[in-house]
Parts: structure tokens; C-alpha cells; sequence
């Protein structure tokens, strides 16, 4: 039996202009099963817009992504979420007036074949209440699944969001800011549930709290006005010195 590859997410000379601005500038990475990469950078770094070439809600310019052993280059959302890829937001993207359980139930139901069943209770939908079920335990939220999302702190919304894309069943995960806004035990909640979830999965991180993005991260790429700087383990990120000077200051 051949072993499942390592590299799930693979993208190779990624280029997005906007006009004459280059946001996104000659980046390639490799994203692996069982690691954490972090994307770091200064407002401004093409941090996001990497993340939705990578996702498909913008087309690339120039440059290739494959996810596992399938183009999906320029491919639409839609597919490429089915292929295996989930992601979360900046700004939090749930359904306020549902409970958790609804939330994660409708983002489950979404993989089900012919998904507008529209005629069978959604409560009768056997393999999606199953995925929805293993998503909220997973994501330690099954304490407040009968809660409204509008009721349960931001923390608590921004662990939904992952559920429900958890929910959906991908390998990568490409998680932008997940702990924004959060006070500390949110913050170590979030950190925790991270790295349980790396295991299974090839996640990649975008986030601005350099103290959690060094507990996670296995791999670092640093991003400067649309351009790679440095790439490599966490003790060689703090050491080097372009990134230093770019970013992090003399603190880390």
C-alpha cells in the first residue's frame, strides 16, 4: 500500500497583481500533514490575498496550486472546497440566529449528495447529522450546542467557524486571524484546539498574535510587500535578521 503523501497543499510561484500593484509576488510553499505553517508579515504583506489565491476567491495573475494531485489553479470555491480545502475568515461567517448545532448541521449538509434535499427533514439526514456531531465534539463546542451563535462569546464563535468547516471534512485548513479579538483563556482555547486538530490535517495560519503563532507554528514564511523574506523553522525565523528588521523587532 502506498503512504498518503505528506504535501497536501502545494503552490509554486504564485503572482496576483492588481493594476500595476503586485500583492502577492513570486510565492511558492508546501503545506504538510501533521505541521502548522504560519504566514507572518505587516499589514499590507499579501498575507490575506495569499490565502484567497490558495482558497479560489481570487485567480491568480500567474502560478500554480495543486491540492494533493489536482490543479486547482483559478478553480472556483465551490470546488475546491469539495476537493478537500476549508477555510475561516477575518471576520467571523456563521449564522447568528441558529444554534450551534444548526450551524454546523447546515455546513455538514452541504456535502451530502444532492445537498437540496429539500423535501427530507434535515434532522432525517443521517450521514450529515454524524459529520455535524464529530465537528462540534471535536471542536469542544458540544456544551453549547443548543445555545443560539448570537448568545456565546466571541471565542466560542470563532471555535464554530472551525467547526463548521470541519464539518465539511477537509485536509487543509487555511485559518486567517483565527485569534483575533480573543482575551487570554479564549486565546489558549483556540491554541489548543489548533494543535489537536494538526494531526489530521495540513493547516496554514495567518495571524498577527506572534506569541501563539510561535506555540503552534512548525514552519514559518514571512511576507514583506507581497514578497517572501524568509522561510523556515521557528528558531530560524527569530534569528534572522531581514525579519527582524522587517517585523518583529528586538522583543522576539
Amino acid at each position: 500500500m502506498s503512504e498518503v503523501p505528506n504535501v497536501l497543499l502545494s503552490a509554486r510561484k504564485l503572482v496576483k497583481r492588481f493594476g500595476g500593484l503586485a500583492a502577492v509576488n513570486d510565492v511558492s510553499l508546501d503545506l504538510w500533514r501533521g505541521r502548522i505553517h504560519a504566514v507572518i508579515g505587516p499589514n499590507g504583506a499579501g498575507k490575506s490575498t495569499l490565502t484567497n489565491l490558495l482558497s479560489g476567491d481570487i485567480a491568480p495573475t500567474s502560478g500554480e496550486v495543486r491540492l494533493g494531485a489536482t490543479d486547482i489553479t483559478g478553480a472556483k470555491p465551490e470546488r475546491i472546497s469539495r476537493a478537500g480545502l476549508g477555510r475561516s475568515y477575518q471576520k467571523t461567517n456563521i449564522f447568528l440566529p441558529f444554534t450551534v448545532w444548526e450551524n454546523v448541521r447546515l455546513a455538514a449538509q452541504s456535502r451530502t449528495p444532492h445537498a437540496a434535499r429539500w423535501l427530507e427533514l434535515a434532522a432525517n439526514i443521517k450521514p450529515a447529522n454524524e459529520r455535524a456531531e464529530r465537528a462540534i465534539e471535536l471542536a469542544g463546542l458540544a456544551p453549547r450546542r443548543a445555545m443560539v451563535a448570537g448568545a456565546i462569546s466571541h471565542g466560542e464563535q470563532r471555535q464554530l467557524e472551525i467547526a463548521m468547516t470541519l464539518a465539511t471534512e477537509p485536509q487543509v485548513l487555511l485559518l486567517d486571524e483565527p485569534l483575533a479579538g480573543m482575551g487570554t483563556a479564549e486565546a489558549e482555547r483556540m491554541v489548543a484546539l489548533l494543535l489537536k486538530l494538526k494531526a489530521a490535517h495540513a493547516i496554514m495560519l495567518v495571524e498577527h498574535d506572534m506569541d501563539a503563532v510561535f506555540a503552534l507554528a512548525d514552519h514559518l514564511t514571512v511576507m514583506v510587500n507581497g514578497q517572501v523574506i524568509a522561510s523556515g523553522t521557528p528558531p530560524e525565523i527569530r534569528a534572522d535578521a531581514k525579519v527582524q528588521a522587517a517585523y518583529l523587532g528586538e522583543e522576539h
